[in-house]
């Protein structure tokens, strides 16, 4: 299916929440004059929207378990110095459906934007292939410390090649891969990033962990975003709300690769987190919002204080319009 030449400008003239993915196809056929009809209906729609964005009313990609693998991140492994921590990562073109009848034409690590979780321990000696099977050249550039020729800058890495990054897994933090290919910008948001965990020596406490990566998706190359998610759909966790107990503390790997826009930001309803940036050390922000520009990353800890239906999303209202939004369902 090819994709939807569906400008920026249109879509944000006549989508709100409530009715956004079925609106996406016809703005793109029917012009402004048909936006400015549905604009005219919607603002009739009032503060009943959010609520009809929550389950079947969200207009979502695929099935409830679909982003598990980019959800939840693999377990801890305890410390123990030496281990080899093994992963390989295939570079290949791939279209994606980010939002309802919406593709988009991808560079992706496994398949999947952003790529799979890799995680290790402080001490772990991590090795990553890297094949490329895409129509690129291509890299991975790991944000840690490791040594100059695993750093993902000059080991370019032709289409049919493959190369292996191997390097002690260090500082403990919520850290980032993406591709470090030029031009760079069209390398990271055409999709070639993902989320590297590693963890410390003594382990954090217990806690339900998940994964998000912030990103944006610029449907009709014109150098402007036109969907923001996290983990790479629009509106999925509205569709599907993610469940977390309130007995027990959550925390998020929270990572930015969202191109083309300065920043990106995460904010929580109904209660408080304590923000560690990049998760590497021990201090750490109470708050309900964080703002992160491309690169940052940190981890949130949530200890919610009730049960029920509380909404996160990005405090630019026009990138939430645009899909990044979802709801945590929290039960005792």
């Amino acid at each position: 299916m090819p994709n939807s030449r569906l400008s920026r400008r249109k879509l944000l003239v006549g989508a709100t929440p409530l009715v956004v993915a079925p609106a996406l196809a016809r703005l793109a056929l029917d012009g402004d004059a048909k936006a400015a009809e549905h604009t005219e209906h919607t603002e009739h729609m009032g503060h009943a929207s959010h609520a009809a964005m929550f389950g079947e009313g969200a207009p979502a990609v695929g099935g409830p378990r679909d982003l598990d693998a980019l959800l939840y991140p693999p377990p801890r492994l305890a410390h123990r110095p030496g281990r080899v921590r093994e992963y390989q990562l295939v570079a290949a073109d791939h279209d994606v459906e980010v939002a309802p009848g919406i593709r988009f034409s991808a560079w992706t690590y496994n398949g999947t934007v952003p790529g799979p979780v890799i995680r290790a321990t402080e001490g772990d000696l991590l090795r990553v292939r890297f094949v490329n099977a895409g129509t690129h050249p291509h890299t991975i550039h790991f944000h840690g410390i490791h040594p100059a020729g695993m750093d993902g800058v000059f080991e370019i890495v032709d289409p049919g090649a493959a190369f292996t990054y191997e390097f002690p897994a260090r500082p403990a933090g919520m850290h980032l891969y993406h591709c470090h290919s030029t031009p760079l910008k069209k390398h990271i948001h055409k999709g070639l990033y993902g989320a590297f965990i590693i963890d410390p020596a003594t382990p954090r406490k217990p806690a339900q962990e998940l994964v998000m990566v912030m990103n944006g998706f610029d449907t009709d190359g014109d150098g402007d975003n036109n969907f923001y998610t996290v983990n790479g759909r629009t509106f999925f966790y509205a569709r599907y709300p993610i469940r977390v107990r309130r007995s027990q503390t959550v925390r998020i790997y929270l990572a930015n690769l969202t191109e083309f826009d300065l920043i990106n930001s995460f904010h929580l309803h109904g209660d408080f987190f304590r923000y560690y940036p990049t998760g590497s050390g021990d201090a750490f922000e109470y708050t309900d919002t964080v703002m992160l520009c491309q690169g940052q990353r940190g981890i949130i800890e949530i200890d919610f204080a009730n049960t029920g239906r509380f909404m996160f999303h990005a405090h630019q209202s026009e990138f939430t319009e645009l899909g990044w939004m979802g709801f945590f369902e929290v039960v005792d």
